[in-house]
């Protein structure tokens, strides 16, 4: 048999390869022979992907709610994703940073304009009928977005309002943990008593949300963009996709989710207008309320006066 020149040329990188692991090189090439072709189907693993929608009901829009949060979900893994190779790149360059940036933004642009199918793809009375048998479920247990937000900042721009100024860095992360502003969606701060969906959604992953917290102190993307040079850090391409990344998620992504939330919730003139989570969702949702800012530093005094106001 011939083997040309390019062919053994692979051959030998194969066998430097499994070498180097101390593997057998006519072992491994004797799996491949017996291995089945990749299809799409299998590397993608279509038929898992579409079992994991399960109705609770027997209205056919719940499907579409299903899926829409689901493809939230399966995003939100591509956000962290890029995430974390800002997080753990050594040196880190601006153009780098500036690109997994902007592919971070343009996902939550994407998911931002995918809010119309929430607002335009469902029967206004099969959702408030099939919403009831959600609770206690909230959107506001996704721990995802949780990991996005310990990734994205320092942890003082995540504590309730009310707390932030008088906020100490030196006080422990279980301790910040109780003021975080989402704690806001399920405990009453006059009596200290949780709802069962916060108490749910902190046992299942609060140790995670913990771990998370303390990993990022130093590597969430605000204190990367601050190991740039101040040159690189003054760059206008660079602060404009921080500042959109920062718009798009804290005032952006989450009026569209209110409103949608307003119009089914309040507008239907259906239900009792709670949230299935038994939160205060108006106030829990608004930026104006909370004024989640991922870099305050990058915004002006009259933008920072004005976060969340209708324009």
């Amino acid at each position: 048999m011939s083997i040309n020149e390019n062919t053994a040329g692979i051959l030998k990188e194969i066998e430097q390869k499994y070498e180097s692991i101390n593997q057998k090189t006519d072992t491994q090439l004797e799996g491949l022979l017996w291995s089945k072709p990749a299809t799409y189907w299998d590397y993608i693993q279509t038929d898992v992907l579409l079992n994991l929608q399960v109705q609770r009901t027997v209205f056919p829009d719940e499907m579409v709610f299903i899926l829409y949060h689901q493809t939230n979900e399966l995003i939100f893994k591509m956000i962290l994703w890029e995430m974390e190779q800002i997080a753990n790149a050594q040196n880190i360059q601006a153009d780098f940073f500036t690109e997994r940036l902007t592919r971070i933004s343009r996902y939550f642009d994407m998911l931002t304009t995918s809010f119309a199918i929430m607002e335009n793809g469902m029967d206004i009375e099969q959702y408030m009928k099939f919403r009831n048998t959600l609770t206690p479920a909230s959107g506001f247990q996704s721990a995802q977005y949780r990991l996005i937000e310990f990734c994205a900042t320092d942890l003082v721009n995540l504590i309730d309002n009310r707390f932030r100024k008088t906020f100490d860095n030196t006080i422990s992360n279980e301790n910040a943990f109780e003021i975080l502003y989402w704690q806001a969606a399920g405990k009453d701060y006059q009596t200290g008593k949780k709802s069962y969906t916060l108490e749910v959604f902190e046992k299942k992953y609060k140790a995670t949300f913990l771990d998370y917290i303390e990993k990022y102190k130093p590597i969430n993307i605000w204190q990367k963009y601050k190991q740039l040079s101040v040159e690189e850090q003054e760059s206008g391409v660079l602060r404009e996709a921080m500042r959109h990344f920062d718009y798009t998620v804290n005032i952006t992504w989450v009026m569209q989710h209110l409103n949608v939330a307003i119009k089914y919730i309040d507008q239907s003139g259906m239900g009792d207008g709670e949230a299935t989570g038994g939160s205060d969702w108006r106030k829990y949702m608004h930026p104006k309320y909370q004024r989640r800012i991922f870099f305050p530093e990058l915004w002006s005094e009259t933008e920072l006066a004005n976060w969340g106001q209708e324009q």
